[in-house]
């Protein structure tokens, strides 16, 4: 790789959320002053409000990432979906800076603690570096539940972290992994998804050059505190097994679930509950920033309500209100739909004591999620499954009741949605 080239690190984040990820800056900025920082913003850019204090070089507002009909596609997701499903395009989009050689991304509750030159290093002949959850087998049978077994619904490897090189191979990874999260990026477990994470399990059997990072600095988290030890203190540096710490990552830690984790998992260690003090510290008053203020930019329609999760689901599965709609933000057009039409179509979503019921039946099934555009059927598909349930009694039987169970929850347009994909 090119002497010449840069190494740029990014992490994904709302507005909401800078506060915490200045933490992450001011680490990165203090152990690697020689890299380009940029923050993927995770929501729509604000003129007016000045970031040019921040410790990062650049902001990447969603607008920017060349994702296409971003608007529709945006309103598909969560907060958090959305800010898992903008990475590889902010890794594409940074990937293709004239003076970039090798991309790091990193979660905003993440913080570094000393150099990652072993990472920098490993992409001089890795196309990508990765970071299991677990690099050693865990030994009781509380230990595998929580922290092997969780590997295998959420994923093997963390994608709190995750290196690129700015090769051939690189850019096919990161449009591969746009291409999946574009239309499944969503937290399914039952379908085998988990947002942008689960997906990197394919990663070593479709890609070359993968540099599977297995020293316990790197990535250091309550899930892997079990076969990890952590010593020393703020003052003389944490070590991790003998070396010094690279990154820790603080994810949980709003809800409690850290600490609770942490107790459980690193039996009172003092050097743990030094570092998990130190981060209470450092965000405490972080929620007061004016920064943490700001609203979630798609997170409400056009008029001010707020949009909730049965109208993202819907949207998400009708094509024919992608087309519809494009911009599904317009109070006047999908709000309005769904005040009326909505309500005669899905009347179980609109009754506070079927509504759970009714979405989780409506979100059970895999599809394609977001497709802007007219929808066309697949005629290849649809002449081969008329030819086998003609052919075999039993094929007839299980079509016409796959049918009427998409006709029932989704009527016709669910039944056309079927047969494009």
């Amino acid at each position: 790789m090119n002497d010449m080239k840069k190494v740029h690190i990014f992490t994904s984040a709302a507005f909401n959320y800078i506060p915490k990820a200045r933490v992450l800056f001011r680490s990165l900025r203090e152990h690697h002053p020689e890299c380009v920082l940029h923050l993927a913003l995770a929501d729509e850019g604000h003129s007016d409000i000045d970031l040019s204090q921040e410790p990062f070089d650049s902001v990447l507002p969603v607008s920017e990432l060349d994702i296409p009909d971003h608007r529709g596609w945006a309103f598909t997701h969560d907060i958090v979906e959305l800010a898992t499903a903008i990475k590889p395009y902010a890794f594409l989009k940074i990937m293709s800076m004239p003076d970039c050689g090798k991309v790091l991304y990193l979660d905003p509750d993440t913080v570094v603690f000393s150099r990652l030159d072993d990472i920098i290093n490993a992409l001089d002949e890795s196309n990508l570096a990765l970071t299991p959850h677990q690099t050693e087998p865990e030994d009781s049978i509380s230990a595998v539940i929580d922290n092997e077994i969780c590997s295998l619904k959420h994923g093997v490897f963390n994608i709190g972290f995750l290196g690129v090189a700015a090769t051939d191979e690189g850019f096919r990874f990161a449009n591969w992994w746009a291409q999946r999260l574009y239309h499944f990026c969503r937290a399914d477990i039952c379908n085998g998804l988990f947002t942008d994470q689960k997906w990197i399990d394919l990663v070593p059997a479709f890609f070359e050059g993968i540099a599977v990072m297995r020293s316990g600095r790197l990535n250091l988290a309550t899930w892997n505190l079990t076969t990890r030890e952590l010593t020393g203190d703020l003052e003389s540096g944490f070590q991790v097994d003998g070396e010094p710490l690279g990154f820790y990552h603080f994810t949980g830690f709003d809800s409690g679930a850290h600490r609770i984790m942490a107790a459980k998992n690193a039996d009172g260690n003092p050097s743990v509950q030094a570092l998990i003090g130190w981060y209470e510290q450092e965000i405490r008053d972080l929620g007061k920033d004016p920064l943490a203020q700001i609203p979630w930019a798609f997170n409400t329609f056009s008029n001010g309500d707020k949009i909730i999760r049965s109208q993202r689901l819907i949207y998400r599965e009708r094509v024919d209100l992608q087309a519809a709609f494009p911009d599904p933000f317009d109070a006047e057009g999908y709000l309005a739909w769904w005040n009326k039409q909505g309500r005669s179509e899905y009347p179980g979503l609109f009754d506070a004591a079927t509504e759970a019921a009714t979405y989780s039946e409506l979100s059970a099934s895999l599809t394609p999620g977001f497709r802007a555009g007219k929808q066309t059927i697949n005629w290849n598909t649809t002449l081969s499954l008329f030819r086998s349930a003609l052919q075999d009694p039993a094929t007839r039987k299980c079509l016409i009741r796959r049918g009427w169970r998409v006709l029932r929850r989704e009527g016709v347009a669910g039944i056309r949605q079927r047969l494009g994909s």
